[in-house]
């Protein structure tokens, strides 16, 4: 492979992975969130805007955490044959699939942005009665599925590098 996939996989593996560290620990806001929300029910007057607050922060926790998911592997195989497979063979497949998880994710991308670009033009919020502003969530949206996008695009290259007989990491 030439050095300038190397350096972009390494590169795109580094960012990915020291962002979905960082992202991990959303997970802990939204719980403080949802107790928050949990004692004001109790005690107070509930509020409006945590059970929405939790979800765009569950959001950002999937879409941003995307990619870390990829770079480790921790999505959901599919093992009736793969497993019986040569190590060559095995990344012959990802490649391929890889490819279809570079369409996929780019459309995914066109069509985020596109919802960005109305939500900020429009000024579009929530329905519900605390009516958040979109705009942000769906910013955080596009910059998660963009990482996804370049960490597939790295996975493809380690796939395939794999595929020739070579190492990329």
């Amino acid at each position: 492979m030439a050095n300038y996939i190397k350096n972009y996989v390494r590169l795109v593996d580094k960012m990915n992975y020291l962002i979905g560290r960082v992202t991990m620990f959303i997970i802990f806001v939204m719980v403080g969130v949802m107790f928050y929300s949990a004692i004001t029910k109790t005690l107070f007057t509930p509020s409006l805007w945590t059970y929405e607050f939790a979800q765009f922060l569950m959001v950002a926790y999937f879409l941003v955490g995307g990619a870390y998911s990829i770079q480790l592997h921790g999505h959901v195989r599919m093992d009736l044959l793969y497993g019986s497979w040569s190590e060559r063979t095995q990344n012959r497949w990802d490649s391929f699939t890889s490819l279809i998880m570079i369409a996929y994710l780019a459309l995914m991308f066109y069509g985020s942005i596109d919802s960005a670009i109305y939500a900020i033009s429009y000024g579009e919020r929530s329905y519900s009665i605390w009516q958040p502003y979109m705009w942000p969530i769906k910013l955080i949206m596009s910059f998660g599925i963009f990482l996804m996008l370049l960490q597939a695009i790295a996975q493809f290259f380690k796939d395939l590098a794999g595929a020739i007989g070579e190492k990329l990491s």
